[in-house]
């Protein structure tokens, strides 16, 4: 008679899931931190977009008068499910219920497509082409060189793209301080960026992103010249 095998049975290996991103702190750890967004989404159809695009603007006329969704049903005769379906671009509204949202919020029906309407900007360089512009640095001999600017848009954040330039002419200044986020990308040159109450060795290829509430600046220029690429971004009603 045959011997039975006594060798456990295999089992299935687990299902992978999509690991989070990694970020190294402060003492050089690794830190897994969540993606709130997919870079590589892709919008639905044109018609979910304009959905999406009416429901913001029904919410931000709503939140600006004070009203509850509550309320704007009772004013509307709307259910307030539906007002939560218009609101988050679930449905798409008739013409009739836009007539009906516009009066009770007190603005023109073509108000709601505004948002849908409005063009989105780029802006193309040239290299070698940015403006030359001044900032708190300039006076110690750092040149910055602005890679393009959009003023008001549709994200709420004003982003500035700039190409710093220190020279033997430049001074090291550890205490830049402004309201945003900041992100550093080492080009040419060496130097020992400041953060704060911490100094970060800086090489080609290095880089580094903060809260730029903190002082920072370089605070010896090690290899000369140096070239970097410092975006900063803030809310559009702050003043930079």
């Amino acid at each position: 008679m045959a011997k039975k095998s006594t060798d456990p049975k295999p089992v299935a290996a687990p299902a992978k899931t999509k690991a989070a991103p990694k970020s190294a702190g402060a003492d050089g750890r690794t830190i897994r931190t969540p993606l709130t967004q997919n870079p590589h989404a892709i919008r639905d159809t044109r018609e979910k977009v304009l959905e999406v695009a009416i429901g913001r603007e029904v919410r931000a006329f709503r939140k600006k008068l004070g009203i509850t969704v509550a309320d704007l049903a009772v004013a509307t005769d709307i259910s307030l499910g539906m007002l939560s379906k218009i609101e988050n671009g679930i449905t798409s509204p008739s013409l009739t219920t836009l007539q009906a949202l516009s009066r009770a919020l007190g603005v023109p029906v073509t108000a709601f497509f505004r948002r849908f309407e409005e063009e989105r900007s780029a802006v193309f360089v040239k290299a070698g082409q940015g403006l030359d512009v001044e900032r708190r640095g300039t006076r110690a001999g750092h040149q910055y060189n602005l890679l393009g600017h959009i003023g008001s848009n549709t994200s709420g954040v004003v982003v500035e793209p700039y190409l710093i330039t220190l020279t033997e002419d430049s001074d090291v200044f550890p205490t830049f301080q402004h309201e945003g986020m900041e992100f550093l990308y080492m080009l040419e040159g060496e130097v020992v960026y400041r953060h704060g109450s911490n100094l970060y060795p800086m090489k080609p290829g290095d880089s580094l992103f903060f809260d730029a509430d903190a002082p920072h600046g370089p605070e010896q220029l090690t290899k000369l010249p140096m070239r970097y690429l410092s975006i900063i971004c803030y809310p559009q009603n702050s003043a930079g």
